[in-house]
């Protein structure tokens, strides 16, 4: 299957093909510069298929682009932050 997260709201989603959100990433804006990502949720049947890094580095992609930083709030985030620091040390930050 082809990725292509659409934006909602403060978040990237993948629906199947009856609609339904089968993956997402949101965020909430903290201030103009940083957002804290909040929740991961990936369907079980994609599980295991590096879906939810997909997600974070789309999500890392887009806060680069605007030139902000990203707290670490959801588990997922704060474990994938601290085993991969190299890859998104230039969107981590600290809770504020």
């Amino acid at each position: 299957m082809e990725y292509k997260f659409e934006k909602y709201g403060n978040g990237y989603r993948q629906l199947d093909a009856t609609g339904h959100t089968i993956a997402e990433i949101t965020y909430e804006p903290l201030d103009d510069n940083t957002v804290a990502a909040n929740h991961t949720f990936v369907d079980p049947s994609l599980r295991g298929q590096g879906v939810a890094e997909m997600l974070l580095d789309h999500l890392a992609d887009v806060m680069r682009k605007e030139n902000k930083k990203i707290v670490a709030q959801c588990s997922y985030v704060v474990d994938q932050f601290n085993r991969k620091p190299d890859k998104y040390a230039d969107v981590m930050t600290e809770q504020r």
